[in-house]
């Protein structure tokens, strides 16, 4: 998730499309699975590809529009917590007793944070993104955010 935020708001900062091979280099990353995790964000309508020279990604819809729930959701819902409930004595009541406390608690926080990115837009993070930028002193430096 923090990823395709972080190459997101870098498409934001670009005037036109932007290709995988840059998504890739910015992200550390390879093109191919830049394109398989952008596969999933064009299905879900937040950004479109188009072929051929002077092509690559574009965001689809407004910033505005776009809420951290969208792109949660865009990426098949992964798992929200890698802590998870032990399986390893069917029948122990123990064990049960200790899942259903987990398992109540984990669904509380998720709705919780699910709740938190329906309120959060692209359009709010790129604004931080440039209250930070402006705090430091840099009004367009391309250095601050790691563009290639």
């Amino acid at each position: 998730m923090s990823g395709v935020l972080h190459v997101l708001l870098h498409m934001v900062e670009r005037d036109g499309p932007v290709t995988s091979e840059t998504m890739a280099t910015i992200m550390g990353s390879n093109p191919a699975a830049m394109r398989r995790t952008m596969a999933g964000l064009r299905e879900a309508g937040l950004v479109r590809s188009e072929k051929g020279h002077g092509g690559g990604w574009t965001i689809e819809r407004a910033l505005s529009e776009i809420t951290l729930r969208d792109i949660y959701a865009s990426l098949d819902s992964p798992e929200l917590f890698a802590m998870g409930k032990r399986t390893d004595a069917p029948g122990c009541l123990v064990e049960e007793a200790v899942n259903a406390t987990l398992g109540s608690a984990f669904e509380e926080a998720r709705t919780l944070l699910l709740d938190r990115f329906a309120a959060v837009t692209l359009a709010e993070l790129s604004a931080d993104f440039h209250g930070r930028m402006l705090a430091r002193g840099n009004k367009d430096d391309q250095e601050i955010y790691h563009e290639v």
